[in-house]
């Protein structure tokens, strides 16, 4: 690229805020979509990988319409992609974590004996009376 390409790109431009959003917001919604209406297992399953994967499809398609000219925004950028990408992969990682520490606290609780210990009985002098 360029120095006047550098300049109708930029690397920290509101176009690529949307296009983090974007992909970010998409893989938030795909992923409880696929995981619990889907009626494939696989699916189900594989919900975060799909629902990444599908969100990059979107901005890629996003990217190859305003390519042909179909929006009236820039050409496609590799700069948008690696937004749309790290939108994705911030969404994911935000999921994951979130995942493990669902997962981590059902164990504990699961694990967790909730039987009363019996209070010890001590005999005073009154009792035996």
């Amino acid at each position: 690229m360029n120095e006047m390409e550098d300049d109708d790109d930029p690397w920290l431009g509101l176009d690529k805020l949307y296009h983090f959003l974007f992909c970010f917001s998409l893989t938030l919604l795909f992923h409880p979509l696929l995981s619990s209406l889907s009626p494939f297992s696989l699916l189900r399953r594989h919900s975060l990988l799909f629902a990444s994967l599908s969100s990059l499809l979107a901005g890629a398609a996003k990217e190859a319409a305003d390519h042909l000219g179909f929006f009236h925004s820039s050409a496609a950028s590799s700069r948008d992609f690696l937004a749309d990408l790290l939108g994705v992969l911030v969404a994911a990682s935000a999921l994951s974590s979130l995942s493990r520490l669902r997962i981590r606290f059902r164990r504990s609780s699961s694990n967790s004996v909730t039987t009363t210990t019996p209070t010890p009985h001590f005999k005073t002098g009154l009792e035996l009376v």
